[in-house]
Formats: C-alpha cells, structure tokens, sequence
C-alpha cells in the first residue's frame, strides 16, 4: 500500500516513522520536514490546497492519504477526496469543528450530555466583558478564542483585570485573528489533564493510547501556553475503570452524535480530560492527533498501524483491535529562543546524529536544510523520544538525548515526565 502523510511537523515525522515500520507500506509526506526526508520522499505540496494535493495522490498512485495537521480538515480537504472518489483518513469540514469551533463543540457537548466546563459564548466584546464582570464563573476564568489559535487561544485569567484583558486582546486587539472575533468563557476546572486517543470509522471507536502533555513553556507548569512542551505516554491516571468511563459518558456519544447529527466522524479523535473532583470534564477535543503527545503515542502502538488508518477511512473497523506495546515513552520538546511569543530560524543545529546514536528518537517539527545543514525553522524545533520499562528509564534516556543537541538559543523544560514519576514511582 500507498501512502501519503500530509504535513510538515513532528506529528507527522512520528506518523512516517511509524507508518514505515509496517510491512508492504511505502510512505510519502507532502510537504515534509528535513527529518522527513531522511525516511521518505517528500513533494513540495501545499496541505491546504486540496487540489494540488490531489494531483500528488493521483501522480504517485497513493492509495490512503493521512492528514497530520488541523488546517487542511478545517478547509474541507476530506470533502474534496471524497467527491474525487479518494481514500483520506480525516473528518469533513462540518465534523472538524469540534475542533476548529470551540462554541460549536461546547453547544454540540450540551446536546448529547458530554460532561464539560460550564460555559457561556460570546459574539461581542461588550457580551463578554459584561460576563466576566458579573462574576458568574468567579476567579480564575477561562477565556478560549473560538477558532484555531495553534493551541495558544486560551487564557486563564486569575482576576478581572486579566480577564478584561484577555477578551479585549482577542475579541479587539486582534491577538488571533479572526479565530478570536467570538469567546468561549468557562469556569476554571482542576485537577490533572489526560490526553485520549481513538481512532473513528464514523461509527465506531478504537481506542489507540492515552498521554499526558505539558502546556507550559517553563517548569512546573509556570509561563504562557505553548502548543505543548513534551508528553509521556500511558498515563498513569487512566485506570481500567477510568477508561470504560471516558468511552461511556465521553468519545460513544459524540460518535453517536455526530453520526447523528448528520456528519459521522472519521479520523483520530483527541478528547482534552480534566480529571476533577467530580469525575472527567472534556477540555477541549482535537480532531488529529497532538502534538506532542503524537510522538509518544503512536511508537507504543504494537500492530501495524496501516491497515487499521485504511479500515478507519473505509468505515470497517469493526473487526479491528489495537494492542499497545508496556514500554513507556517520554517525549522532550527543544525550542528556539522566544517561543511561545517569538521563534528565531536559521541557528544551526548540532548533535543529532549523535542523540539518535544514544538510542532515542530524534523527531523533526521546526526545522530546514540550508546549504546542506540543518537548521532551525519556528517555534518547537525537535522532540526527543525514548522509551523504557519504567518512565525513570525513559526520562533519564530522553534528557542524554537532549544534551547532545545544542543550537543558540535552544531552551526546553527540564521536568518532562516527573508527574508520571509522582504517580507510578
């Protein structure tokens, strides 16, 4: 078998890799990263033109295309493969907004009684701002722009003053375009977060793994959001009793619903969970996988992944199981200098031939080759990965790992993975 994966980030260098690995499978990326392009060949495509992605898919013969990033599903791209007669794993346009609509999601959880945050939308600054100063969901709130935001739209805000700044910022200030014209205001949840993961035929779903990320760009969970800083996959939070909850009262009834509701879900589904007093709490929901948490996740994946994406985009997943691998993993992110409010490309990046030499898996997210080296290109530049019996293993493998890389301005956090540690010893 055939296949693309569309994108250029660490997911989808995860995805490649891991695709690679199954027996009978050639993978091609568009447009690829330079780690990419060490394992597969790469064709200079845009993702979001469906179109010209089209034409690669009937140029190379592609049987199954995978969507790696949000932009192509949000611009419809599904859509057009299915009118072209195309095989695509990824949700319509109209099922992507449970992602690229934060208001869509949370009117889509009220209709089918999918536990979340309570929540209030906003079309106007004036709508928000009176909200946030009635004190009805109290101090901190969380203010969430409404459209993509390259996971940096939500705002926790610790007192009125913040709040007002944070919906004037998006809804005015123009801090995320367009996705910030309307907010989402919610009480403030706690308690720890769990990543799960499915995979959906449009009826059905596979259950693929469970992580835990970190949001944060400093330790301890100090500084602004980023779009994640590092993972460990499984999460020790995610009992067996846990998980047949999350199926039951969470992921069955938005596959049910979304069926349902006229637009069945195809693709991985990313369900964002607090774990609160009161039980679990949808966050947030992705419609791919995430990133980091892809690169901890899919390696722990024990059968061949191809043939479970194809059933999934054929809608037969119904004979299909998922074994999952007992070593652990735990994914570091390195980043320029700057992010998550700036990124500095260019910086030549040493090290990494000797990083994989130590046994851990270099992941390309933020990077280009120029004059024959490679070079930073964004904000979250590489992932380091390792894997172990134990997450001590896997976080003392992943660190060596990171030491052996070094560019200027090169930062990262240096807890990834001690709250697995806390939990599971």
């Amino acid at each position: 078998m055939r296949v693309l994966v569309l994108g250029s980030g660490g997911r989808e260098h995860a995805l490649v890799r891991r695709l690679s690995a199954d027996p009978d499978v050639t993978v091609i990326a568009a447009p690829g990263n330079p780690g990419i392009a060490g394992i597969a060949p790469v064709f200079p495509v845009n993702s979001t033109d469906p179109d010209a992605v089209l034409a690669v898919v009937a140029q190379q013969e592609v049987d199954l295309t995978v969507v790696g990033p949000e932009l192509p599903l949000s611009v419809g791209i599904a859509d057009a493969f299915a009118r072209a007669g195309r095989l695509l794993l990824g949700p319509t346009a109209a099922a992507a907004r449970l992602e690229t609509s934060k208001a869509f999601a949370k009117a889509f959880m009220a209709r089918h009684g999918v536990p979340t945050a309570r929540f209030h939308t906003a079309d106007s600054a004036d709508d928000a701002l009176a909200v946030v100063r009635s004190g009805s969901f109290g101090f901190p709130v969380v203010i969430k722009a409404d459209g993509l935001a390259a996971g940096k739209g939500v705002v926790i805000a610790t007192s009125l003053p913040d709040a007002e700044e944070a919906v004037l910022a998006a809804m005015t200030g123009n801090r995320f375009g367009s996705a910030g014209n309307r907010v989402v205001i919610e009480e403030c949840l706690t308690g720890p977060e769990v990543s799960f993961f499915v995979l959906s035929d449009g009826t059905r779903a596979l259950p693929i793994g469970t992580a835990q990320d970190h949001k944060r760009i400093f330790d301890n969970d100090e500084g602004p959001n980023t779009g994640g800083m590092g993972a460990f996959a499984p999460s020790p939070l995610m009992t067996s009793a846990l998980h047949a909850q999350v199926m039951r009262e969470v992921v069955d009834p938005v596959i049910a619903g979304m069926a349902a509701e006229g637009h069945p879900f195809q693709g991985f589904l990313y369900v964002g969970l607090m774990l609160t007093p009161s039980g679990p709490r949808v966050i947030e929901f992705n419609v791919r996988l995430g990133d980091p948490e892809a690169q901890v996740i899919l390696p722990r994946i024990a059968d061949p992944l191809t043939p479970l994406l194809a059933a999934a985009a054929r809608g037969s997943l119904e004979a299909s199981t998922c074994a999952l691998a007992d070593d652990v993993q735990v994914g570091v992110v390195i980043a320029s200098r700057g992010y998550p409010e700036s990124s500095e490309s260019g910086q030549p990046i040493r090290g990494i031939a000797e990083a994989e030499a130590m046994g851990t898996s270099v992941i390309h997210a933020g990077t280009a080759e120029h004059g024959g080296q490679v070079v930073t290109n964004g904000g979250r530049v590489l992932t380091v990965v390792a894997s172990g019996a134990r997450f001590s293993d896997a976080i003392d493998r992943a660190y060596a790992g990171v030491r052996a890389i070094s560019f200027d301005g090169m930062q990262y956090r240096t807890d990834i993975g001690r709250k697995a540690l806390a939990i599971s010893g």
